[in-house]
């Protein structure tokens, strides 16, 4: 018997490496930490976890199972795990926001 998996870097360290790769292409994030997964916050809908092995985020909905469609990257490659961020990153923003919710989060009025 094995005892839990430890990741070599850890979960916020992690969440921080893809945030800078994002940060170098002009995107600002934020980065959360806790209970053993850090977030790093891109975009209205658009999140991704690290564990400090892999990051996910949520790329759909597939209606058929009715279920979330996620992708996921591993972690020893943060830059390119940011690029394919930076893509569902631009199909969001392409998709637009409506104009009281894009007030809200892009001036930071209420």
């Amino acid at each position: 018997m094995s005892g839990p998996r430890m990741s070599p870097v850890g979960p916020l360290a992690t969440a921080e490496t893809l945030s800078r790769a994002l940060a170098s292409h002009g995107v600002a994030t934020d980065v959360h930490d806790g209970y053993g997964l850090a977030l790093v916050s891109v975009w209205v809908g658009l999140v991704v976890w690290c564990d400090g092995y892999r990051y996910w985020w949520r790329t759909g909905w597939n209606t058929e199972r009715r279920r979330v469609i996620y992708a996921w990257h591993p972690a020893s490659d943060p830059d390119r795990a940011a690029r394919r961020v930076l893509l569902r990153f631009g199909d969001l923003r392409e998709q637009g926001l409506s104009d009281g919710l894009a007030e809200l989060v892009l001036d930071g009025r209420p």
